[in-house]
């Protein structure tokens, strides 16, 4: 899936993913291929993406929101 993750003045990510987990304000919570669309509120905490090569990037984020539809995701962080 495709993972757009971006900050108020730069672009942190911007690739493919084949899994992503988020902390939610409920906490944390995974979103995989094919997942029903979303938008949710994030919480303080570790993004951590699965790369199709099975490498893992991790991103601390203070908070933000994910909006997901159709295997794109957008992500803007604090």
């Amino acid at each position: 899936m495709k993972i757009k993750i971006t900050k108020p003045d730069s672009i942190l990510y911007d690739d493919e993913a084949k899994l992503v987990q988020l902390p939610g304000t409920g906490g944390l919570f995974e979103i995989l291929n094919n997942h029903a669309p979303i938008i949710s509120s994030l919480a303080k905490g570790v993004v951590r993406l699965v790369k199709d090569n099975d490498e893992e990037v991790t991103f601390d984020i203070r908070g933000g929101v994910v909006k997901g539809q159709q295997n794109d995701l957008l992500i803007l962080v604090q």
